[in-house]
């Protein structure tokens, strides 16, 4: 059983000076996922936050083979490097030791929109590679727009909360579901609040065959607006508001497992994880109640499926115990 010591005593494949914000989400992301390879790793990191923060030459802050592609081409490169490597591997080129994992970074400005294309297809392909969202709701490193995961209701640069609009209109994108359909081997979301379920997410996606996609939610205090020493705990209660569930999905014989690994005690409110963040500060109004009003019911709507779901699957495991 992984425990911090264990794993504070492994290399460290994301190491001090980068310049990522202070309540950043990513770097502590990165340091779980990062250790759960048991093999060198090759790091394909499109432009983003993680990338203007880790890499200002002539420092950077990687400890692993690491290489900056853009948005679009992120699996497209990855997809290349690991043609090569099989190439190289069949030829007998690399000698011993030679297993290598391949680990794909995006923020969700990547992987909900300009690199979607680049995801999927490497998803179609069976690329064996691991792709991490670090899903921050916004296009934090250009001024915080909103992408295809920012919220409903939060105001943006191009979803400002005024006379004229009361934030972003319409709700996220649900990339899981999305990914889902691609019928890849290994699907999960996550959360920097709940390490464990992190880390054992994460070495599950390097161990599996094929593509993995795991989607954790990375706090934002600059755009969020909200205290830095917050952000950890930001992320649980977007979990006890069934924000952002944290399960996993994998193939079964009858299609697809869906797996709930937590299941808060007492569902809170979503308006107890909008009241404190500054970019839904408008929604207390009184003319935007019903905005409030409509995520709750999305949300509502989208925690009873995924608890079906899951609650199906648990049946039919009861019952091919009996069976056996």
């Amino acid at each position: 059983m992984a425990t911090l010591k264990k794993l504070a005593a492994r290399d460290d494949g994301f190491v001090s000076g980068h310049a990522l914000c202070p309540g950043c989400g990513i770097p502590i992301i990165l340091k779980m996922i990062l250790r759960a390879s048991r093999y060198p790793l090759i790091v394909s990191n499109a432009s983003g936050c993680l990338q203007m923060g880790s890499a200002n030459f002539p420092r950077t802050s990687w400890n692993v083979n690491w290489i900056h592609t853009p948005s679009a081409e992120i699996c497209a490169v990855m997809s290349g490097i690991t043609a090569a490597y099989r190439s190289f591997k069949k030829q007998g080129k690399l000698g011993v030791d030679n297993e290598r994992k391949f680990l794909v970074i995006g923020g969700d400005g990547t992987t909900y929109d300009s690199g979607f294309g680049s995801l999927s297809a490497a998803c179609q392909r069976g690329d064996d590679i691991v792709y991490l969202c670090y899903d921050n709701q916004s296009v934090a490193h250009t001024g915080g727009q909103a992408s295809s995961a920012t919220p409903r209701g939060a105001s943006t640069p191009n979803t400002p909360s005024g006379e004229v609009l009361p934030g972003k209109l319409n709700s996220r994108k649900n990339i899981t579901s999305i990914l889902a359909s691609h019928s890849i081997p290994y699907i999960a979301q996550s959360a920097p609040w709940i390490w464990q379920d992190l880390y054992k997410k994460a070495e599950k996606a390097f161990e599996t065959r094929g593509p993995a996609f795991l989607n954790v939610l990375s706090p934002c205090p600059t755009r969020w607006k909200i205290p830095t020493k917050k952000s950890v705990e930001w992320t649980r209660l977007a979990s006890d508001t069934c924000i952002w569930p944290i399960f996993e999905i994998t193939p079964g014989k009858k299609g697809l497992n869906f797996t709930l690994n937590y299941k808060p005690k007492k569902k809170q409110p979503v308006v107890e994880w909008l009241k404190s963040q500054g970019r839904f500060q408008h929604l207390a109004n009184r003319e935007n109640k019903w905005i409030v009003e409509k995520i709750q019911q999305e949300i509502d709507k989208e925690w009873e499926l995924l608890l079906s779901l899951s609650q199906k699957d648990e049946k039919e495991k009861e019952n091919n115990v009996r069976d056996n």
